[in-house]
């Protein structure tokens, strides 16, 4: 009697989640540091637009936050409800708290693939043409817990080089985001900056997709004043999440709607991607293991 009135316990309590899942009145969207605050807000202000007339809420609120991190406790501690995190993000917030989010998409590249590439760029007048000229230089991070900024340029620099980052630089710093790290290094600031990049088409363009993109493509940097002096291996695309307190239901009407936005606003899906992309596919936790053990080994969570 007991076992029955416990599992009918359950079976009620689940219900009321679920029921709680879909009286959602503001949706909650992170935005992760890299752009000004006022550029993040207009990529990301049709998205909000969209999800309103899409689900009906009364409110789409967006949070910019000023690094990486925000993002992520926001996510822990259930006052964000959806992001788009960078693998390692991911991988930190997956250490923290295994079922805090799911990741249900990630962007596809126009070559059909679902990865991209941490490139280091340095000022053609500089005279570095590849890593191993940085020597002694200074090199720019992003943020702590950007994977293309950080993690991968930590872990694999120094098998170009033969030394950790640390001896073989002169110094290394954060810049506060994929934007200041580049303009950082186009400043003269520091010698080599890490960036992300889908490494495809021209880099007199910025490449297809990426903070280079973004940055040539608002005018901010000249691409005939840089050079790529290294790329990394093939980097995961960072994961669209939801979190779990929201419920499966919810998980999969996100999943259905970003499917859909390249074709139903086109320009949209480019504002918030940044860049050329073909769409979206589905992801689930496995795709990001590998991440989230190096992130284990290399800085932990």
């Amino acid at each position: 009697m007991l076992k029955k009135t416990l599992l009918a316990a359950t079976a009620l309590l689940a219900l009321a989640g679920g029921a709680a899942a879909q009286d959602i009145k503001e949706f909650r969207v992170g935005i992760l540091g890299g752009e000004n605050e006022a550029d993040r807000l207009r990529n990301y202000s049709c998205l909000a637009d969209h999800l309103k007339k899409e689900f009906g809420f009364e409110k789409v609120s967006l949070f910019p936050a000023a690094d990486y991190d925000g993002v992520i406790q926001g996510l822990l501690g259930g006052t964000l409800d959806f992001a788009e995190l960078g693998a390692s993000g991911y991988a930190a917030t997956y250490i923290k708290d295994p079922n805090a989010v799911t990741p249900i998409l990630t962007t596809q590249q126009t070559d059909g693939s679902t990865g991209y590439y941490s490139i280091g760029l340095a000022l053609k007048s500089s005279g570095i043409k590849t890593i191993a000229d940085a020597k002694g230089k200074k090199l720019g991070y992003a943020d702590p817990d950007s994977t293309s900024g950080y993690l991968v340029p930590l872990t694999q620099i120094p098998k170009t080089t033969g030394m950790p980052n640390d001896k073989f630089f002169a110094s290394t710093q954060f810049n506060g985001g994929h934007e200041n790290n580049l303009l950082a290094a186009y400043d003269g600031k520091v010698d080599v900056a890490v960036d992300d990049s889908s490494g495809l088409g021209d880099f007199k363009d910025g490449y297809t997709s990426g903070t280079f993109r973004k940055e040539v493509d608002k005018g901010a940097v000249d691409p005939n004043k840089l050079v790529e002096v290294w790329r990394s291996p093939l980097i995961p695309n960072g994961p669209l999440v939801v979190r779990n307190a929201l419920g499966t239901e919810w998980q999969a009407k996100l999943t259905d709607f970003f499917m859909k936005l390249p074709t139903t606003d086109a320009k949209c899906f480019s504002a918030i991607e940044g860049g050329d992309f073909k769409g979206y596919v589905k992801v689930n936790p496995d795709f990001y293991k590998a991440v989230v053990e190096v992130r284990k080994a290399a800085i932990g969570g």
